[in-house]
């Protein structure tokens, strides 16, 4: 009789064994809707088996409470697959709920620590300046010792620049609440930088502690428990168990003791927005100064969702055949304007309430009295040569804001609805956790 159950384990240890083994592989091959079914027939097969051995034994012999006992400490419950998926979430909510955002967070990120997903800084990176990996990711399982490495390596805010990124590289840990951060701060006007900072300046001393910033974690425990009210006097209570990453280093010190002030925080975000603009910028310019317009057309319009993207290009070859190229300069300051967007929207909405054209020149304007930004004429001009498909010299809402919130967002595989304004930091981050 033993023996029959002998045999039976054996069999589910070896349904174990290969259950894991595909699971590795494919981890790193398949879709996850693939691999959660692969998991649950896994389960499936060797609880039917665990079920198989309990009613033979229980048909063959009636055991007393000792051999019960041991029995059902044989028949052991399937283990782990992976660290990485120790969650307990259904296959629908990983496959359903499941925001752009984490899709895109999994898909970019290359290492693993006690069971959580981080990226490194140039997972990042290439995370907001490409549509997907150069290649394909295996996660990286990091020990402790790897972990403190990292961090030593991590410089002070006060050194920090805007090749902070690109220097670090694959030394530093990015957290999922800390990605979300970084997004939000990709699309923020400079005028927002001080509400943003304010946002986390709970106690109002112009100053902000590694406590006061562990905020996001707050916010995102709340959504994955489901919008569940804690009581208040626990609000901030996850800052001693997070695990520390490159981000709460750089900004609060190896023993998170040091303080943010605004200098520092405003600094870090300016840095951020350039370092990822000099990256595009770079990307096309092949160490010269300028960028080709018909280049700068490809970068406004290569996260959008137009379709017929050639007819924009060629619109530009034939508006623009004396090539005069785009500066860095220019292309910074345009896209700082578009992290000003919904406010000149508005002031666009006025031309057309009025039933008026928006030329270059009302365009220049409403440019300067929305965001305080002037854009030099070429550029200006540049930008109506692509947008301008009718070519009436005049650009409309429809030509130009709905195509330009997709880019600011970088399209749908943000999560962002192309209506929607955001009108805090705090909102903005709402949305990114909340985003399908």
């Amino acid at each position: 009789m033993m023996a029959a159950v002998r045999r039976v384990l054996a069999l589910r240890n070896k349904f174990t064994s290969l259950t894991n083994g595909l699971n590795i592989y494919f981890n790193s091959r398949q879709s996850l809707r693939e691999r959660t079914a692969l998991r649950y027939v896994g389960t499936g097969v060797c609880i039917t088996l665990g079920g198989f051995a309990v009613v033979y034994y229980q048909h063959i012999s009636t055991p007393d409470k000792g051999q019960a006992a041991s029995l059902r400490a044989l028949i052991s419950p399937l283990p782990a697959v992976a660290a990485k998926e120790q969650a307990s979430v259904s296959a629908e909510d990983e496959e359903v709920f499941m925001s752009a955002h984490e899709h895109r967070f999994r898909l970019f990120s290359s290492l693993e620590y006690d069971g959580q997903l981080y990226m490194t800084p140039l997972d990042f990176i290439e995370s907001v300046t490409m549509s997907e990996p150069k290649k394909k990711r295996f996660w990286r399982s990091l020990t402790k010792q790897d972990l403190d490495k990292i961090l030593s390596d991590t410089p002070p805010v006060w050194k920090g620049s805007s090749r902070l990124f690109r220097n670090q590289r694959e030394r530093g840990v990015i957290a999922y609440t800390e990605y979300l951060f970084l997004l939000c701060i990709l699309t923020k006007p400079h005028a927002g930088f001080k509400i943003a900072f304010n946002m986390f300046d709970a106690d109002g001393n112009e100053m902000v502690d590694r406590r006061e910033f562990m905020v996001l974690e707050d916010i995102f425990r709340k959504k994955k428990e489901k919008k569940k009210d804690p009581d208040s006097s626990s609000q901030l209570d996850t800052a001693e168990n997070v695990t520390d990453t490159t981000l709460l280093v750089h900004f609060f010190g190896r023993k998170g003791k040091s303080e943010l002030n605004f200098d520092d925080f405003y600094r870090f975000m300016d840095n951020l927005q350039t370092e990822v603009l000099e990256i595009e910028f770079l990307s096309f310019s092949k160490g010269m100064t300028t960028i080709s317009e018909e280049d700068f057309a490809s970068i406004l319009l290569r996260y959008t969702t137009v379709e017929n993207i050639t007819g924009y290009l060629e619109n530009v070859r034939q508006s623009i055949p004396d090539e005069k190229g785009i500066t860095f300069e220019e292309f910074r300051s345009f896209f700082q304007f578009l992290n000003n967007l919904e406010d000149f929207a508005i002031a666009m909405q006025m031309y057309n309430y009025a039933n008026r054209p928006i030329g270059q020149d009302e365009f220049a304007r409403a440019v300067y009295v929305a965001t305080g930004l002037k854009l030099s004429r070429h550029l200006v001009n540049t930008v109506f040569k692509i947008f301008d498909v009718d070519h009436d010299d005049h650009l409309s809402y429809k030509e130009f804001i709905g195509i330009m919130k997709d880019r600011l967002h970088r399209g749908s595989s943000w999560g962002y609805k192309g209506e929607e304004r955001f009108t805090s930091f705090k909102a903005c981050m709402k949305k990114e956790l909340t985003a399908k």
